[in-house]
Formats: C-alpha cells, sequence, structure tokens
C-alpha cells in the first residue's frame, strides 16, 4: 500500500476500503489529500460554484425518550418546558422565513411517546395546504423508526404516508457514527445503525431524496470512522436508476459544552481544524458515489469551513434562519445570507444559492436581511 497508489485508485472513483482509507487519513501529508479530494470535487461538481441554501430548522417538539448523552434540547415527558408547536406558530416562522428568502423548513423533533403518524401526516398536509411552495425536509431515520414502532407498521408504510402528506426529502439526522459500539454509548433509545441504514434504503427506493452525516469526535475510532462511511456509499450504490439517493454528506463535530457525555465519561470534543480538514477530504476520497460534501462551518467555524472547500467540499450549507439543537450543546458561529456570500468569495468561489434537491435558484429580488439571534 503506497500513497501513490492510492491517489490513483482515488482518482478513478474506485471504493476504497477501510485499511485504505485509515491510510490515507493517517499518512497522507495534509495538502496532497486536500489536493486529491479537490481534484475528485472538481470530477463530481465541475461547475466550480459553491452552493449554500437558506432554510430554517424548526423543531416540532422538544419532547424524546432516546435520552442521546450529546443532546441538551430534549425534555422529559411531563418536564414543565415541553412543548408540541401549534400551528400559529409554524405560521409565523414560515411567513418570516418566506421574507428573508427562505424556501424550506428542516422540520425535526424527538421520540415524542405520544405523536403517532397522523399527527405528522396532518401537520404535513395542513402545512402545505397553507404553504404549497414551500419544501419540507422533515424527520429522520430515528424519528421514522420510532414511528413505525409507535403504529406497528413498516419504514415502507411509513415513508408513503408521510411522502403522500408532504414531506420532500428525508434528512440524514441521528446518524451520528453508524456502528452500534458507538451507539449504545452515546444514543442507545435510537435506532440501531442497520435501521437506520434501511429507512434510508426505503425512502431511496420510493424515490424520496435524503442527506447522510457523521458527528464525529467524542467516542468512536478512526476505523469506525471509515466504517461509517463505507455503510453510507453501499446504500447509495443499491438506489434504484433515476432515485437521487443521497444528495450530500455533512460531516460535523461533536459539540460537548455542558452535555451528559462530556460531564459524567469526561468526553471532549479535541478535534482540530485541520483533523476536520482532513475528514472532509476523506469524505469526499471515500465516497465517490455521493455528489455533494458539505463543510459544517456551525460547529467548526467560517475559517476551516472555508479551508475545506479547497479540500474537496463543495457546499457551504444553510444559514439556518433558527437551528436550537446543535447550538444548545455549544456551536457558537452565525451566518447572515450576506456573511455567507462573503465567506464564499473570500475562499475563491462563486457563492450560487440552491434549494434542498441542489437546484440552482435566483436570490430573491425582496429579501430581507435576516437578523438570526437564536
Amino acid at each position: 500500500m503506497t500513497l501513490s497508489g492510492l491517489y490513483d485508485k482515488t482518482l478513478k472513483r474506485a471504493f476504497l476500503d477501510k485499511e485504505e482509507g485509515i491510510f490515507l487519513f493517517e499518512h497522507a501529508p495534509l495538502t496532497e489529500l486536500m489536493q486529491v479530494a479537490n481534484e475528485m470535487r472538481k470530477m463530481q461538481v465541475p461547475h466550480g460554484k459553491v452552493t449554500w441554501q437558506i432554510d430554517r430548522n424548526v423543531n416540532t417538539t422538544n419532547v424524546c425518550i432516546a435520552n442521546c448523552k450529546f443532546c441538551n434540547f430534549y425534555r422529559i415527558p411531563g418536564h414543565a418546558d415541553a412543548y408540541i408547536t401549534d400551528i400559529d406558530t409554524f405560521k409565523r416562522k414560515i411567513e418570516e422565513t418566506f421574507r428573508w428568502g427562505g424556501d424550506q423548513l428542516l422540520l425535526q423533533g424527538g421520540h415524542h411517546p405520544e405523536l403517532g403518524l397522523s399527527f405528522y401526516t396532518n401537520l404535513f398536509r395542513q402545512i402545505k395546504q397553507l404553504y404549497p411552495t414551500l419544501k419540507l425536509h422533515t424527520l429522520g431515520p430515528p424519528e421514522v423508526a420510532h414511528i413505525s414502532k409507535l403504529e406497528k407498521m413498516s419504514h415502507r408504510e411509513v415513508l408513503t404516508e408521510l411522502k403522500a402528506a408532504g414531506m420532500d426529502s428525508l434528512p440524514g439526522a441521528g446518524a451520528e457514527i453508524l456502528v452500534d459500539r458507538v451507539r449504545r454509548l452515546i444514543s442507545k433509545g435510537k435506532c440501531g445503525s442497520q435501521e437506520w441504514l434501511d429507512i434510508m434504503y426505503e425512502a431511496h427506493q420510493l424515490h424520496i431524496t435524503s442527506s447522510a452525516t457523521m458527528m464525529f469526535g467524542h467516542v468512536e475510532t478512526l476505523a469506525e470512522r471509515m466504517e461509517h462511511l463505507i455503510r453510507i456509499r453501499e446504500v447509495q450504490a443499491k438506489k434504484p436508476d433515476g432515485a437521487k439517493g443521497f444528495l450530500a454528506f455533512i460531516p460535523w463535530t461533536f459539540q460537548d459544552v455542558d452535555t451528559l457525555l462530556t460531564r459524567i465519561r469526561g468526553v471532549h470534543n479535541l478535534t482540530t481544524p485541520e483533523e476536520y480538514i482532513r475528514m472532509i477530504a476523506i469524505s469526499r476520497i471515500m465516497l465517490p458515489n455521493v455528489k455533494n460534501i458539505q463543510a459544517s462551518w456551525l460547529t467548526v467555524g467560517k475559517q476551516t469551513a472555508q479551508l475545506c472547500l479547497h479540500a474537496g467540499a463543495n457546499d457551504f450549507g444553510s444559514i439556518m434562519l433558527e437551528e436550537n439543537v446543535v447550538s444548545a450543546a455549544g456551536a457558537p458561529h452565525r451566518f447572515t445570507a450576506r456573511g455567507i456570500q462573503a465567506a464564499i468569495r473570500e475562499a475563491g468561489f462563486e457563492p450560487q444559492l440552491r434549494n434542498q434537491q441542489y437546484e440552482w435558484r435566483d436570490l430573491p429580488a425582496s429579501m430581507e436581511e435576516q437578523v438570526i439571534t437564536y
């Protein structure tokens, strides 16, 4: 195994195995790894622009029984701070989103023990009736698994009902690390790794587009990160002809402020900027069948995310008009529409507004400047 041989294999868009991915991560000089990943990016996204999005992360509820040890957002059933978002709040937030140039809600919540399929299908239909042009990037595999268990329905049946009610795409939430050793330590109440993957497989069979994520920098090993990437690309390889499958992959770092994982287990996020850039480059290299790689400015900040654009990333994600979960664990970074475009230009690229399907959008002529205060 040599670096030059692995570079050649990468540029042929071949699948590297776990040991090869580890070898590159540990031994490749950063500049070389960035260069190879950047060449891969040019092959997969030849237009050379860096895309970004305007959307809003609205939580249906903060009630959750999954008890993830990295989450400060959730509340147990019956807690004084527990809530379910009402339709008037949705209307206010959607109308603000439109004024600020957004076209989508990332709609997520928790594992609420009393909110079954009808709650979500009724909500989606009500929102779509009021705002037919709004896109719903909704729930995530753990929530789909939770609904399936409550209703004693198959994943496919639940996804079919959600799609019919207005689900436009499925976020890659709750992936964390797709290895059950890790999941038992940090998110035991969520679905296992295979169930997460099975739900994404079924979504792709139904031509529901999705994204995939990885939360790293906690209790996982480097080998487990590689296993995660391999399992993502294996599901992507099974998507039917004409389906888009995973549109994007987004690796982000564990945020450790006042989490149970930090307070009880003493786990801290020690990820350096160089390690994050390496992870972006390795993601591009290990996932030759996933077109878009997103840099998580929310968790690593502007400067590191800008460097990632030279290491295989081609997307800067959303300005996120509202985001509550990751921010509750300490993510301090914020962007407005003007700021994210300036950051992309500073990195040497042309910014391009997109929608969730990675189709280009024109900047709305009457868009108000956002005031992001979460």
